[in-house]
């Protein structure tokens, strides 16, 4: 269709005006957007070597089109601000009528681009997306407007994208047609004075009055309020049904000259600007920013590329700006121009460079720091200098009233008033839905206070922390509300942006703000500021800072239990010679004076933690972890859905997604860190944004069965995932991420398949099955290439199942774990060049080869973590700590850390560095303690199988026997006469004739003086082959050997005289050794093992035993003539405990059975059974008055009985807040009351200190360990000795 005839003499008579004036480039930009002119000639018209010439070969290219195009060009000019031009062209514009409507959509009528047109409204622009949702909500409110005048505000920040919205709001044929007949009218307003107004005013009833004849035509206004006048009379009678749009509405006053009683749409950053006005009032609120799609589409459709083809930078570009629709125009406007520039914009975006933002458009802002400047400039003086406060506020936190009301120093209804009236100019965000409101500034606001007051951030933050310390000058806060939460959390940021480094230095060297900070916000926020300002706190003193920070890292898994553990008795563990010791001591001395319960470790030489970092991510079991390929971050997930990222210095949480319905077996990053890969047993593998946690990519569900393990590729050659699974058959699939299905699948293993590792030039796949083989498959063809047996290298008819492999980093070789064995096989030859084995009872878990040096890293079942040198075939380093089967270990991408994670529920980071064999040698729980006036002598066997006898307070070795053959199960001491007794697995119980000279290590002088006062101790050793051995201390002569038992000795005991021996064994009985002349009488009885017994009195002359079995019975014994008393039925399950009170006349009993029961000694009947524990009673103690029972179950749980009449007294921690305290972290496996029997002492996961008068929690004591079997009391009750179960010992002794 040719143009009409009208149109074409309106450019053909205006010609030369246009020429003169018109920037084409541009009018083509809009004309290009509506279809009318294509890109070919745009480019014929830019060829041009002048502007004028470029402006004429348009006009030119315009008299050759149609209709469209020349009202295309119409809206160029009006939205360009061509205004005097668009007036000249108006009269030309092509009458359109809304009969030729078929064929069109709602917003792209011929009609409804001719009312637009005419109304001045502005095309759409060159890039456009849609914004469905908000559009609609504001149509909504128009059609509000259908029969009654009234004002429609959408409101917003600076570059929303408000006036783009209400120009497509109005785009629909219906709308115009039904609410608005009379048409639509644009007029921009912006910043204007009266003057300004004015102009602006006549123009529009010009503009209106051109379709009317010239009798009814009015002179043009000359005031503000004849031209209200003169408006008010076009609106009511000549247009009566219109809209009259007015964009960038600054001053309510400006509103009161359009207060006709019409319907306006206006635009505002302020969003109560039609509160002085009458008539019924609407508002749409304008999000700041667009979605990642909508964001990137821009991009893509200002440089026209596909948006899967965009760079890197283009997603860097949307989350610097929070899709900001201006700040994405002016970018895509000037990459348009200089496509190869995205690295520079996205630089000058994050230098906060706006002013180098920029471009001439129709924008009323050259650049963005002019429009953000101008939202500012309308507030009053005061309100600017408040506002300029704000500078100090991190990106994306939001802060409540009550800290700015600190800052500024003014009350809470003030501050409120001001904020608000910063959030009505969309200066500030509000967060409503949190009580109290939380209010915000978007990035480029923050971004824009920074380069504006970049000279005064340092005295801005000083203000900050000046008013803080005015503030809470007596008490810092606690309360845990949303002000407190802030100051906590920030104000270490504040003092070093203030560079205070003294107040930094007091702050965070001191264990009070370690304490305060911890409860209120966890460790590992505080741990993050120790690492973000390190390098102040350094120049103070970097051992304190070093020493900190360990303190958090180590203890940081404790530190996030609820109720919070005491932070002054977690220091008490730290060196003597820390900073952290010190203030810890000096503060449970302090308390101490007021009744507090501390106790220090003394023996710390024999604590010694490796891993820097000690992490409880999750509840449940961690089946997997993995560091981010640069190493700062590490992912895991496990047995609670989850899969979490966090820091790898710190522990601070970054992203927590709920990621499959069942357990999540294995996570993995990509290459670049950006994405995250998942699989479960649910069968699915997604694909995650690593960032964002948004879920990418859900792959169609080919695996059948649990899918194990995932891995990328480790290059950015090609991005492949590979995953394995228990199928079948299909079980080793490859993944490319743009496809929905698998890309390839591995055939080869017809069993479950365990762990799949790429080589790492990503040339081969290595699969570990449970066939027993591993097979290497090509990655380019999906062909295996070899297989390698490793069944082979074990006896036949040993199940062997190979859990996983790993590449040397030259991919020459290939290690595998099977069984408790690691072997290392040459890749070309499939030669086995290496065999690391372990003990037999403990398996590896996993292995996985340093990518820069030859150690690797094994994990086993037994909690145990090694580093062996691949090189020279020897062990590194022990690293303990698990209390758990150790399920995955990987070093990071530089070799500089590795990580390890647990059934425990734990992660633990170490430094490959400083780990190193420890020359620490655990010790079995199975031990004897004497308390000896100052001094504490400790036997027990160690894990070499060697009876140690230890100075407590040092951890020195008094005594060291050889490392017998058969297992040490239990030992004893006693003063008179000299000598050691070890009971065997043998059944025997020998007495050697082996010198100190042979089993003693000497270690100097404070031995020798120590042994001479210990003269005279005797030990007794039992074995798991049944034999007994007694040694003297400190000679280690061979006393005897006691033989006989046939099973494991599970216990003995000397008599008071030390001149009776008593063992009880597996083999059902007990016996009565005269040590010194072997001598033997043989209590036989029980059906069942004997685990343990107790002599009925103290004196030398009652010769009465009780003994207790899991058959269920007590039985009484006459020890001298070898008789059975009694023959007591007591339980109906395994009995596992038993004490006899401190008078004699009671004994208790406790059983798998859930219960526990009172005796009477006299008359051998049961006085009471003791109902209502849930688990297993594992334990139970008298107090000295022997008026009250205590009992342990294997739930945490403690009860303390009336012994009077059986009744519960308490149930310890109940009634307090920790109502989850009593969870005492495994069973209870022995209690203790003090002397005066007001306290209670238990031992189970942990030690914990009771009240017994409230059954409180009064302190608690975490070991590296767990599992504590029994503690050792000293008569005073004030030291305390255990053994976890790696092997710690622990001498704990109260702070008074």
């Amino acid at each position: 269709m040719v143009m009409e005839e009208q149109a074409r003499s309106c450019l053909l008579r205006f010609r030369h005006k246009l020429v003169q004036d018109i920037k084409p480039t541009y009018l083509m930009d809009h004309m290009i957007s509506d279809d009318v002119i294509t890109v070919d000639e745009e480019e014929r018209v830019r060829t041009q070597p002048t502007r004028k010439d470029q402006a004429a070969a348009l006009v030119e290219l315009l008299l050759r089109k149609d209709n469209r195009s020349y009202i295309s060009f119409y809206n160029a000019l009006v939205k360009e601000a061509y205004d005097d031009l668009a007036n000249l062209l108006h009269a030309g514009l092509p009458h359109v009528s809304s009969d030729a409507l078929k064929g069109f959509s709602p917003d792209s009528t011929p009609y409804v681009q001719m009312v637009l047109s005419e109304g001045g409204v502005p095309q759409r622009p060159v890039v456009f997306v849609s914004r469905p949702e908000l559009v609609n909500r504001v149509q909504e409110k128009l059609y509000q407007l259908h029969k009654i005048s009234g004002w429609v505000t959408i409101f917003g920040m600076a570059g929303s994208g408000k006036s783009v919205l209400a120009s497509e709001a109005v785009r629909h044929h219906g709308l115009i047609e039904e609410v608005f007949p009379g048409g639509i009218h644009w007029l921009s307003i912006g910043q204007l004075d009266k003057p300004g107004l004015l102009v602006k005013v006549q123009s529009l009833c010009f503009r209106l009055e051109q379709s009317l004849d010239a009798q009814s035509r009015h002179r043009p206004p000359s005031s503000l309020d004849e031209a209200k006048e003169c408006l008010r009379f076009l609106m009511l009678r000549k247009y009566p049904r219109s809209l009259l749009i007015l964009d960038d509405i600054w001053d309510s006053t400006v509103l009161k000259v359009f207060d006709v009683h019409c319907r306006v749409l206006l635009t505002s950053r302020n969003k109560s600007i039609a509160d002085s006005v009458s008539g019924s009032k609407h508002e749409v609120e304008v999000e700041s920013g667009l979605d990642d799609k909508k964001a990137l589409e821009i991009l893509a459709l200002y440089t026209k590329t596909e948006l899967k083809k965009l760079p890197t930078e283009a997603h860097s570009i949307v989350r610097e700006c929070k899709g900001s629709p201006l700040v994405l125009s002016l970018i895509g406007a000037l990459l348009k121009e200089k496509p190869n520039r995205w690295p520079y914009y996205l630089r000058q975006l994050q230098q906060k460079q706006f002013k180098r933002i920029r471009k001439s458009s129709s924008y009323d802002y050259d650049a963005l720091d002019q429009a953000m400047a101008a939202s500012i400039e309308v507030l009053p003086e005061e309100h600017q200098e408040l506002y300029k406060d704000l500078t100090v506020l991190e990106k994306d936190v939001k802060i409540p009233a009550k800290v700015l009301s600190v800052l500024w120093d003014l009350e809470l209804e003030e501050v409120e008033d001001i904020l608000h009236e910063f959030v009505n100019k969309s200066l500030l965000f509000v967060d409503s839905h949190n009580k109290p409101h939380l209010y915000y500034l978007h990035d480029l606001q923050l971004d824009f206070l920074l380069e504006q007051n970049r000279d005064q951030i340092g005295s801005l933050h000083t203000k900050v922390v000046r008013q803080y310390q005015q503030h809470y000058r007596d008490i810092p806060p606690t309360s845990g509300d949303e002000e407190c939460l802030y100051w906590i959390r920030f104000l270490t940021y504040h003092m070093a942006k203030a560079n205070l480094s003294q107040e930094l230095y007091s702050l965070m060297f001191s264990l009070d703000w370690v304490s305060i900070k911890a409860r209120i916000m966890g460790p590992a926020p505080l741990i993050n500021d120790y690492v973000e300002h390190g390098s102040i706190l350094d120049k103070e003193n970097s051992d304190v800072r070093c020493q900190f920070q360990e303190f958090l890292s180590q203890s940081a898994h404790h530190l996030e239990q609820r109720p919070f553990p005491d932070v002054v008795q977690l220091a008490l563990s730290q060196p003597h010679t820390s900073e952290v010791y010190r203030q810890a001591r000096q503060q449970a001395l302090n308390r101490a004076k007021g009744g507090k319960l501390y106790f220090d470790l003394i023996n710390k030489r024999s604590v010694e933690s490796l891993s820097y970092l000690v992490i409880h991510p999750h509840q449940g079991f961690i089946y997997s972890a993995c560091f981010s390929h640069d190493g700062t971050k590490v992912a895991s997930c496990g047995a609670s859905k989850t899969l979490k990222v966090f820091k790898s210095t710190s522990g601070e949480k970054l992203a927590e997604i709920q990621a499959h319905e069942e357990e999540v077996l294995c996570c993995a990053f990509t290459y670049d860190d950006r994405l995250i890969a998942t699989c479960s047993s649910d069968r699915k593998v997604k694909v995650w944004n690593a960032e964002q946690g948004k879920l990418l990519r859900a792959f169609a569900e080919e695996h059948e069965e649990q899918v194990n393990h995932c891995e990328f590729t480790n290059t950015a050659r090609r991005l492949l995932l590979a995953t394995c699974s228990n199928d079948s058959c299909m079980n080793v699939k490859l993944w490319n991420l743009n496809k929905p299905s698998s890309q390839n699948t591995m055939f080869g293993h017809f069993e479950p398949v365990n762990h799949c590792c790429f080589s790492p030039d990503d040339s081969y796949l290595s699969t570990s099955c449970n066939d027993g083989t591993v097979k290497l498959f090509q990655v380019s063809s999906a062909n295996e290439w070899k297989t390698i047996d490793v069944r082979s290298m074990f006896a036949d008819g040993e199940e062997v199942i190979v859990k996983c492999s790993t590449w040397s980093p030259d991919s020459k070789r290939v290690i595998c774990a099977a069984r408790n064995a690691v072997l290392v096989f040459d890749v070309e030859s499939s030669d086995m060049l290496l065999e690391i084995r372990t003990n037999r009872l403990s398996m590896v878990q996993y292995c996985h080869a340093c990518p820069t040096s030859n150690l690797l890293a094994i994990a086993f079942s037994n909690y145990a973590l090694e580093l062996w040198d691949l090189e020279n075939s020897k062990k590194k380093a022990d690293c303990s700590g698990h209390l758990s089967w150790v399920q995955r270990v990987q070093f990071s991408n530089d070799g500089s850390k590795l990580l390890s994670c647990s059934d425990d529920q734990t992660v633990r980071l170490w430094e490959t560095q400083k780990v190193h064999t420890s020359s620490a040698i655990g010790l079995k729980r199975d031990s004897d303690v004497l308390f000896n006036n100052e001094e504490i002598i400790v036997s027990a066997a160690d894990n070499c199988n060697r009876l140690q006898v230890r100075d407590g307070r040092t951890s020195s070795v008094l005594f060291q026997s050889e490392e017998m053959l058969s297992r040490i199960r239990c030992t004893c001491l006693s003063r008179h006469p000299s000598a050691v007794a070890l009971g065997q697995e043998s059944g025997s119980v020998q007495v050697p004739g082996t010198t100190a000279r042979q089993v003693l290590r000497t270690v100097g002088c404070r031995i020798r003086r120590l042994l001479t006062s210990c003269w005279g101790s005797v030990v007794a050793v039992a074995q798991s082959s049944g034999r007994v051995w007694v040694l003297d201390v400190p000679s280690g002569k061979h006393l005897a050997t006691l033989q006989g038992h046939t099973k494991t000795v599970l216990h003995c005991r000397f008599s008071l005289n030390g001149q009776t021996l008593i063992t009880s064994s597996e083999d059902t009985t007990i016996r009565v050794w005269k040590w010194q002349s072997g001598e033997c009488t043989v209590l036989q009885g029980h059906k069942e093992q004997v685990r343990c017994f107790s002599l009925l009195s103290d004196s030398m002359n009652d010769s009465s035993l009780l003994s207790w079995s899991f058959d269920g019975t007590v039985k009484v014994w006459d020890i001298e003539r070898g008789e059975r008393l009694q023959d007591i039925q007591a339980h109906q399950g395994a009995i596992l405990s038993c004490h006899v009170s401190p008078d004699r006349c009671l004994f208790a009993t406790t059983s798998a059975d859930k219960t526990a029961k009172l005796w009477s000694i006299p008359s051998w009947q049961c006085t009471h059974t003791l109902r209502g524990h849930q688990e297993c009673v594992r334990s139970c103690r008298f107090s000295w008055d022997s008026r009250r029972l205590a009992t342990g179950d294997d739930n945490g749980e403690i009860r303390l009985w009336s012994v009077e009449d059986g009744s519960l007294l308490k149930i310890c921690s109940r009634d307090g807040k920790g109502g989850m305290d009593s969870l005492h972290g495994g069973w209870v496996s022995d209690l203790h009351f003090s002397p005066d029997d007001s306290l209670l002492v238990s031992a189970g996961g942990y030690i914990k200190w009771w009240s017994v008068v409230t059954g409180e929690a009064l302190q608690t004591f975490y070991p590296t360990g767990s599992a504590l079997k029994k503690i050792h009391v000293s008569p005073d009750f004030s030291t305390f000795v255990t053994i976890d179960n790696i092997g710690i010992l622990y001498i704990l002794q109260r702070v008074v």
